[in-house]
């Protein structure tokens, strides 16, 4: 029989298998053959599992371009980052759907439930009496992460140790940071392997462009607390059903003391453990399961066909509902840099805030959601009054188990007409 985390694994491969080739890895004109890292969002009901959203990728933006970004731009391209922007936009389209009346095996409307408008959030989930959000994830749908490559940073460095032939940190310009929190917590992704359960940043080489993207594996745990939604879909989404139930990763690319250390309330979650806030947030851990089934694009399977190889520069979206992108430094494959905004993926800060104002303009029932999203700059949407309770959620995890986090900022000034 076979089992849930392999046919979590091949729903995601085989929706990546059906893209057209402009959206995978190739062979270059020198021989050299390319590898990407995929990731995707499975959702399961009644045991049948359907893939949502996935992504290829493996770069991320210099901080130095942020300014120049203008929305357009996205900021982390790692697959698993990428595929839970993907799902995210996913999710907005389905509210849409909903709206015109068609059916979601995802999302319902909390009034499907009995929860109309004005209603207070059920006893014990919340317990704030708060006005619900107008939708929610399907009571009996759970949501799982296929990983092909394990997330870069803490949960892939005893990996990266055990790769090399000598173990010992490798030779950068900085200095172990003394204290977490300083600036220096958010370390370069391989260095000092000494230091383990830190905050990490990309990218990993040490010759590359600095950035302030957090590491996969910081960014995932995170998502233990705030859960997959983003800061606009959790304007329309009740999170509590949106949360990781399983992480599934390929058997030869799961640490469990590395995982245990990463994600778990045993490891360097443990100062939030069992916490739970108001808005329907909690801590609520994922467990790990593997799978045998191998990624055609992964590190290991292309080596396995060739000894020339090397990382592929491009990133892939494909969404459930719809659409899927190539996406080479940030944007849409051939557009003019920012800030041309033919450039921007449906992915993007610019196009997602603009589906969630048209969004909001078709509930009609909720216009102080369409009076905060026709806010001037997107800065005034992530930091404005209805994301307040997200907003103290991820604070006082970056403050206790996930110090040293830096915020990646310069680039929220931007408006939509």
């Amino acid at each position: 029989m076979t089992s849930r985390a392999n046919l979590i694994a091949r729903a995601v491969i085989d929706h990546f298998n059906k893209l057209p080739s402009k959206r995978k890895p190739t062979v270059r004109g020198n021989g050299l053959q390319e590898w990407v890292p995929l990731s995707g969002i499975v959702a399961e009901h009644d045991g049948v599992f359907v893939c949502l959203a996935l992504a290829t990728g493996m770069k991320c933006l210099p901080s130095a371009k942020l300014p120049e970004s203008n929305g357009v731009a996205i900021h982390d391209w790692h697959a698993e980052a990428l595929a839970i922007r993907t799902f995210n936009c996913f999710l907005l389209d389905e509210c849409q759907s909903i709206l015109e009346g068609k059916d979601s095996g995802v999302l319902s409307r909390n009034d499907d439930q009995g929860l109309g408008p004005g209603s207070p959030r059920p006893a014990g989930e919340d317990g704030d009496g708060a006005r619900p959000l107008p939708f929610r994830v399907r009571s009996r749908v759970r949501l799982h992460m296929y990983c092909s490559e394990a997330p870069c940073g803490d949960a892939s460095m005893e990996l990266i140790m055990a790769a090399q032939e000598d173990a010992s940190p490798w030779e950068v310009a900085t200095v172990p940071p003394d204290g977490a929190g300083s600036p220096a917590g958010a370390l370069p992704g391989r260095a000092f392997f000494s230091q383990l359960g830190v905050v990490r940043r990309k990218p990993a080489r040490g010759d590359a462009p600095p950035t302030l993207s957090k590491s996969c594996s910081d960014k995932i745990a995170l998502k233990q607390c705030t859960s997959l939604l983003s800061s606009l879909t959790s304007l329309f989404i009740e999170p509590a059903g949106a949360y990781i139930d399983t992480l599934i990763l390929p058997e030869s690319q799961y640490s469990p003391v590395a995982c245990g250390r990463a994600f778990s309330g045993e490891g360097r979650m443990k100062p939030v453990a069992g916490k739970r806030w108001a808005g329907g947030y909690a801590f609520r851990p994922f467990s790990i399961e593997t799978s045998s089934v191998e990624f055609g694009y992964s590190k290991r399977s292309v080596r396995a066909r060739s000894e020339k190889i090397t990382a592929s520069n491009m990133a892939a979206t494909w969404s459930h509902s719809g659409f899927d992108e190539t996406i080479v430094g940030g944007i849409i494959s051939g557009a003019r840099k920012p800030p041309d905004l033919k450039g921007a993926s449906l992915t993007s800060r610019r196009c997602m805030w603009l589906k969630a104002r048209e969004l909001a303009d078709k509930l009609g029932d909720f216009p102080e959601t369409q009076e905060y999203l026709g806010a001037g700059a997107y800065h005034d949407v992530k930091n404005g009054s209805m994301l307040t309770e997200r907003r103290r959620v991820k604070g006082e995890v970056r403050g206790t188990a996930l110090m040293g986090w830096i915020p990646n900022e310069g680039d929220s000034s931007f408006g939509v007409s």
